[in-house]
């Protein structure tokens, strides 16, 4: 008796989802597959930096890959418009520091500190506000299988003039200053002098010139 009701259940819930008539679901127009691969550990580098601003710049890149054809009578382009965003983030180097940088003079209560130059210390692109907004292929020329990746690097040196321009090293100096300062008076110093250490003239680090 039990088999037999086990068996009327079992049909029951076949004829219920396999009835003649039923809407079955519509399948996707598109699916993504993504096949991945192992991860490869190549290098592990401690880190002592001391990130004190970040400046997030857009630019539009239009790169032009320019092909003669015809025997140059003809110019053929394949174009991209690259709509990129970045951030740039300058501060200093901890590691740069030397025996005798940090100087603490505890009659006065007063610590000296000799700090490394502010430099760039990442420049990156935001990975969902950077898109191709265009691509057009001229019909003779041939597509630029790279054209993206130099896109890109391009965004990468042009986000990172641009912080440059807008003195973002300075600005870095400011801030670096100032929390430093901070921090050493959090701990009980009344006085905290601080100075910069020597660099290449010019003090500041030089444009990247598009190749």
């Amino acid at each position: 008796m039990l088999f037999l009701l086990v068996c009327g259940v079992v049909v029951g819930w076949f004829a219920a989802n396999h009835r003649s008539g039923a809407a079955k679901p519509k399948p996707p127009e598109r699916t993504e597959h993504l096949a991945t691969t192992t991860a490869l550990l190549t290098a592990v580098r401690d880190m002592a930096r001391l990130e004190s601003v970040s400046f997030h710049i857009e630019k539009v890149i239009d790169l032009k890959d320019r092909q003669p054809r015809l025997r140059g009578m003809v110019q053929a382009e394949d174009s991209i418009l690259l709509v990129a965003a970045g951030d740039v983030v300058a501060g200093i180097d901890l590691s740069r520091l030397r025996d005798g940088d940090v100087t603490v003079i505890s009659t006065s209560s007063e610590v000296r500190l000799q700090l490394p130059q502010p430099e760039i210390l990442a420049v990156q692109l935001d990975a969902k506000r950077t898109y191709v907004h265009s691509r057009k292929t001229d019909l003779l020329a041939r597509p630029a299988i790279d054209i993206e990746t130099r896109a890109r690097m391009h965004a990468e040196e042009d986000i990172r003039n641009a912080a440059l321009d807008a003195g973002i090293l300075e600005r870095a100096r400011q801030n670096t200053g100032h929390t430093l300062s901070a921090l050493v008076r959090s701990l009980g110093y009344e006085h905290v002098a601080i100075s910069w250490g020597e660099c290449a003239a010019p003090c500041v680090q030089p444009r990247i010139d598009p190749k």
